[in-house]
C-alpha cells in the first residue's frame, strides 16, 4: 500500500517534518482529539499482559506517551521517536519537568531518555529488539504503510505488541468537501480504510490483528478557527497536490462559504461548524518465528483431530 511518486495525495516528509518542528511549543495547548485518543490506548494496555524491556513510542510528538509509559513501565527502557527534532527536544524537557521523587528513581532504576530522530518507513534499530511498538496518530504521515508494518514487524521481538492509531477516510470530511472542485488541488490528506489496514498488517507477517473505530466531532465558530487548530498541531496539508504559494484572500472566502453548509444549526443561535476525525485503533502480535531447515523452508505442523 504505497502512494506513488506521481500521486497527488504523497507526502511531502519535508514539508511536514518542518511543519511539525514549527509546531511543537504550541502542541500540547491544541492536541485535544490527540490526548483523547493517547488516554484511550493507555486504557487498552490495562487489558494486556505485558513486560517489555524495551518500547518504541514512534512518532512521539511532544513525549506525552513516552512519559506515561515509563511510568506504566518503570523497568523498561522507552525509545523515543520522531522525525521532527523540535519534537523531540520538546520531549527531552518534558522529561526535565516531571517530579524529584520520579527522576531519582529513573536514575536509581538505569531508566534514561533514549531519543532517535528517524522516520517510521525506515527504523534505525536492529531485529527483535523491542517488545512493546507504540504509535499514536502518526502512521498516517507514511507514504508506504505496508513498508511502516514491515519495518514494526522487524524490530518487535516474538511475541511483542503494535499498538496504534491512526486517522480514517471520514477524517476532515466537511474540509475536504469544502475545498472539492477549488482548481483541482488536494487539501486533505489521503486516509486508509480500517480494512485496508487490517489487510496491510496480515501482510506483514502480523497475527491476530485487531481493528476498531471510533468517530470523534470538534466543533468551532469559524473556518479560520479550524485551520488555527490543525496549524497549532503542526497538521499542515503536507500533501504534492496543494496548492503551492499564498493561498489569496478568494480562496478563503470561498472556503468560508462551502463550510457554512455544514454549520449545527443557526449561526445566530450559536450554531457550529463540526470536524470530523475518524480514529482507527489496531493492535496486534508478532507470532513466534517458524523454525526452518537449511534449504530454507519452514516445517508444517499437524495435529490429529479430537474425536
Amino acid at each position: 500500500m504505497q502512494a506513488n511518486l506521481n500521486d497527488s495525495y504523497f507526502i511531502d516528509k519535508a514539508r511536514a517534518r518542518a511543519s511539525f518542528g514549527r509546531a511543537a511549543n504550541t502542541y500540547d495547548a491544541a492536541a485535544i482529539l490527540q490526548k483523547k485518543v493517547r488516554d484511550e490506548m493507555l486504557n487498552r494496555l490495562d487489558l494486556v499482559k505485558l513486560n517489555p524491556h524495551t518500547i518504541l513510542d514512534a512518532g512521539c510528538g511532544t513525549g506525552i506517551a513516552s512519559h506515561a509509559l515509563q511510568q506504566r513501565f518503570e523497568k523498561s527502557q522507552v525509545v523515543s521517536l520522531d522525525f521532527a527534532l523540535p519534537m523531540l527536544q520538546k520531549t527531552r524537557s518534558t522529561g526535565r519537568n516531571t517530579s524529584l521523587l520520579r527522576q531519582v528513581k529513573n536514575l536509581l532504576g538505569g531508566v534514561k531518555q533514549n531519543l532517535l530522530c528517524a522516520d517510521i518507513e525506515s527504523l534505525p534499530l536492529a531485529n527483535a529488539s523491542i517488545g512493546l511498538a507504540w504509535s499514536n496518530l502518526a502512521i498516517q504521515w507514511c507514504n508506504d504503510l505496508d513498508a511502516a508494518l514491515q519495518e514494526f514487524h522487524r524490530v518487535l521481538q516474538p511475541e511483542g505488541l503494535l499498538m496504534f492509531s491512526t486517522f480514517g477516510p471520514d477524517t476532515l470530511k466537511e474540509l475536504r468537501l469544502a475545498t472539492t472542485g477549488q482548481g483541482g488541488v488536494t487539501s486533505v490528506s489521503r486516509f486508509i480504510d480500517m480494512h485496508d489496514i487490517g489487510d496491510a498488517l496480515v501482510r506483514a507477517g502480523f497475527s491476530s490483528p485487531v481493528l476498531d473505530v471510533e468517530r470523534f466531532t470538534l466543533t468551532y465558530d469559524d473556518v479560520k478557527s479550524v485551520m488555527r487548530d490543525l496549524k497549532s498541531i503542526g497538521a499542515h496539508n503536507a500533501t504534492d497536490g496543494r496548492a503551492r504559494g499564498l493561498s489569496g484572500r478568494g480562496f478563503l472566502t470561498k472556503l468560508e462559504a462551502s463550510y457554512e453548509q455544514f454549520r449545527l444549526g443557526e449561526k445566530s443561535d450559536g450554531g457550529k461548524l463540526p470536524a470530523t476525525f475518524e480514529v482507527v485503533y489496531g493492535h496486534a502480535w508478532r507470532g513466534q518465528d517458524k523454525p526452518k531447515f537449511d534449504d530454507g523452508f519452514s516445517p508444517v505442523t499437524f495435529k490429529p483431530r479430537n474425536k
